[in-house]
Order: C-alpha cells, then sequence, then structure tokens
C-alpha cells in the first residue's frame, strides 16, 4: 500500500510566512526538491585552462640556430676573402646586391633587363613544364601500379631514360622545336616527370590489399576507387614526387639557360660571367637558393594542408 499526502493552497501559504517570520530561505513548496543555494567560489562557469610553458629551447633551436649557421658562412667568406683582390667581399656583394634590387625591373633591351624579369621567365618556364610533367606523370603513375601489364611494359623504359643527365635532352628539343623556348621547356618536362612517375607507382602499389577487396566485394567502379580508396592513401607519395620534381626543374633551368640564351635566371648569370662581374654571380647564387627554397616550403605547406591522415 503506497499513501500519499496532499497539501492544499491555504496550508502551502502558511508554511510560507512562517518561514519568513523564522529568517529562513523560502522555497517554493509544490516543488519536490529545493534548489541549494551557490556557494561563493563554487565551479559554477569553465575554468580557465593554463596556459602551456614557452619552449624556449626549442624556439631558438628553430630561429637562433640557422642565424648562426647564417653568421657562420658569412665569417668564413669574410675570412677567406679578406685580402683578395678578385674574390668580393661579403660587404662588397652586400653593397652591390642593394644596388641591384633597387630597380629590379628595368628593361633596356631583349638582352638587359632586370634580375625580377629575369627570375620571372624563369618560374614561368619551369611551371610550364613542371605543369606538363604533372598532367601526364602522375596519371601514368596511376597506370603502372595498378597494372601489372602497364608496369612490365613501361618499367625497363623508365629505368633507361631516368639517369640521363638533363642537359643530354636540351639539343633534341633544339632539334624538334627550332627554338630556345620550347627547348628548355621541354627539358623541364622530361626531367621532371620521373620522380612523380616512380613515387605515385609506389604509393599505389602499397595500398592494403584489404581496400581493393573490400572494393571489389562492393562492385564499386574504377573511377570510385580512385577517388575513394587509391587517392587518399597515394597523396602523401604523390606529393612527395612533386617535391623532388620542382627541385629537379629549378636545377635544370639554371643549365638550360645557359646554353640557350635570351631572358632568364641562367643566361643572367653567363651573361655576368662574360662581363666577370662576381659580384652579380654570387647575387644570382643567393636567389637561385632562396627560390628555391621557397617553392619547396610551398609544397610542404600544400602537403600538410591536404593529408588526409
Amino acid at each position: 500500500m503506497v499513501s500519499a499526502v496532499f497539501h492544499s493552497p491555504s496550508d502551502a501559504s502558511d508554511a510560507l510566512r512562517a518561514d519568513k517570520a523564522a529568517g529562513k530561505p523560502t522555497s517554493n513548496p509544490m516543488t519536490s526538491t529545493a534548489a541549494a543555494p551557490l556557494s561563493t567560489g563554487q565551479a559554477s562557469s569553465p575554468t580557465a585552462t593554463p596556459r602551456a610553458p614557452v619552449d624556449w629551447a626549442g624556439l631558438a633551436l628553430k630561429t637562433l640556430a640557422p642565424l648562426a649557421g647564417i653568421a657562420l658562412l658569412i665569417a668564413i667568406w669574410a675570412l677567406l676573402t679578406m685580402k683578395s683582390t678578385t674574390f668580393p667581399t661579403p660587404l662588397a656583394t652586400w653593397e652591390e646586391a642593394v644596388k641591384l634590387f633597387s630597380d629590379p625591373f628595368y628593361s633596356n633591351g631583349p638582352n638587359d633587363q632586370g634580375i625580377g624579369w629575369n627570375i620571372l621567365f624563369s618560374l614561368k618556364r619551369v611551371a610550364m613544364g613542371f605543369g606538363l610533367a604533372a598532367l601526364v606523370g602522375i596519371p601514368m603513375g596511376f597506370l603502372i601500379g595498378r597494372s601489372k601489364i602497364a608496369s612490365a611494359m613501361l618499367n625497363p623504359i623508365i629505368s633507361l631514360l631516368r639517369p640521363v643527365s638533363p642537359l643530354a635532352w636540351l639539343p633534341i628539343g633544339l632539334l624538334v622545336f627550332k627554338s630556345a623556348d620550347p627547348a628548355a621547356i621541354w627539358t623541364i618536362f622530361i626531367c621532371s616527370i620521373w620522380p612523380m612517375i616512380i613515387n605515385t607507382a609506389v604509393g599505389v602499389q602499397r595500398v592494403p590489399e584489404d581496400y581493393l577487396n573490400v572494393a571489389k566485394v562492393l562492385n564499386l567502379s574504377e573511377w570510385t576507387i580512385v577517388k575513394k580508396i587509391l587517392f587518399p592513401s597515394v597523396l602523401p607519395y604523390m606529393l612527395t614526387g612533386v617535391r623532388l620534381s620542382v627541385g629537379t626543374a629549378w636545377l635544370v633551368i639554371v643549365a638550360a639557360e645557359m646554353l640557350t640564351g635570351g631572358v632568364g635566371i641562367g643566361f643572367w648569370v653567363w651573361d655576368e660571367w662574360n662581363n666577370l662581374n662576381v659580384h652579380h654571380i654570387l647575387i644570382a647564387i643567393f636567389v637561385i637558393g632562396i627560390v628555391g627554397l621557397l617553392l619547396e616550403n610551398a609544397l610542404v605547406a600544400v602537403a600538410k594542408r591536404f593529408s588526409f591522415e
């Protein structure tokens, strides 16, 4: 037997008046439980998370160590050229660089243009040759990785042509295209395609077999397999090949432009050597290195941005 006690509204009001007279905190007698008052300092709001301590050692390793290495290189350079009359000192090279970059986009004819124009023309050729290599090399890597017949047919050709020196391809381009500009683009294309093919094919071959077995069970189309399974798994390998290819392309364009002439950072270096301007050659070496470093870091950022991990 369950018993219940019912209170009338008049009884509730009498109890409320009695509580007020006694100085007790009022509560609603019509509710089953009364809310307890919040005490001062109670954790009613989210507490602030403590800040992580600053890793000063790691920060110094990332910033101060590279600066110390560059300072050491400049110090060795200054010591070796202190009494030299032919090789410029770091200070003389810096003063010449300030003059050179004060007007990098001047133009006094087709063979006398500022260093800015030469860098842009070289980057344009690299972009065209590298882009064509990516359009051909990445799909070919997927084909080699997916097809045993294609792998058996193309692997010997790749092994034969990949070790060929980049400059050996330049005369073929000049013979076929009859012009220096497309010949340089052709040289970049043929030399930067191999890392993309090889790394993409290796990535496809290392996809777990379980994933492909599930795709067979689900009767997925080849395009769905490539889009949903292969591409996310192969992307890190593919981006590694792209990084290697863009480094190769930037190396090749300097050598190719030295031989073909025209406007470009490679031709500019060779022209300054003919003028015995060693200051400008050293500046060009630093510019080539900085541009190559920026290209590689940009691709590293892209790899991190589009990583599926």
